[in-house]
């Protein structure tokens, strides 16, 4: 069994795969670290690890995690399955180089957008021979409702609504429109870019707005919400290779 470990910037996830087949996944708060972890090592024999962190684990955190599980710590120096031509490779989040591994080892051979609409928005390019040259960070949905009103006087700060107006006739439904359309033709728009360039581009979709997204995105997208997950146990398997 391979036990997937993601340290976010909101929550902690864990997945335990069977080689490729997915068989739990949870999300957490970091709180939670110790009883679920525990949990996991209790319920399934653990052959392997990876952990995979935005954000930080504490000495006494990650001597736990360790103890339990001595899993492989993706960083820039990890063995990858694809070409990082990245000008700065430290400074790749472990988040983007999982999400780059995924989209080679599920969609090889071709030209792949990968889509992470999570805290933030990232977009990340892989060509068809497994290179990677780098993408766009931008700010996620709910970054973008606290900063109009963290930096207004009057506007009020606001959740992602389920179904964006058609026209803002008033102030929190012009909010709505602005966040929630402004992405849409954001992604739309970068996704449009890429196919101006490559005729035959397959388009990922992930994160924790993904199955918003999916329903108004216009172009064809593969929504996956795993990716990174299944990205991060590629990684694994090409490391015990």
């Amino acid at each position: 069994m391979n036990l997937i470990i993601d340290i976010g910037n909101t929550q902690i996830k864990t997945a335990v795969f069977n080689k490729k087949k997915l068989l739990e996944k949870k999300a957490f708060s970091k709180n939670d670290l110790f009883n679920n972890l525990s949990n996991i090592s209790k319920k399934y024999f653990i052959d392997q690890s990876i952990l995979s962190s935005v954000g930080k684990l504490n000495k006494k955190e990650m001597d736990f995690v360790i103890e339990l599980f001595n899993p492989l710590v993706l960083n820039h120096n990890t063995k990858l399955p694809f070409i990082n031509n990245y000008a700065t490779p430290k400074t790749l989040g472990v988040d983007r180089i999982a999400l780059i591994a995924a989209a080679v080892e599920i969609f090889p051979s071709k030209n792949v957008l990968i889509i992470d609409a999570g805290t933030c928005i990232t977009f990340d390019f892989v060509n068809q021979n497994k290179e990677y040259n780098g993408g766009a960070i931008s700010p996620g949905i709910e970054m973008r409702y606290k900063a109009i009103h963290t930096f207004t006087a009057n506007l009020p700060e606001l959740s992602r609504s389920d179904k964006v107006p058609d026209i803002g006739n008033t102030t929190k439904n012009a909010i709505h429109i602005g966040v929630e359309n402004g992405i849409i033709q954001e992604i739309d728009g970068v996704i449009n870019q890429y196919k101006a360039k490559y005729s035959k581009l397959t388009i990922v979709l992930t994160g924790g707005d993904v199955i918003f997204l999916a329903k108004n995105i216009k172009s064809t997208i593969f929504a996956n919400p795993n990716f990174l997950l299944e990205g991060l146990n590629s990684i694994l398997k090409y490391n015990l290779d």
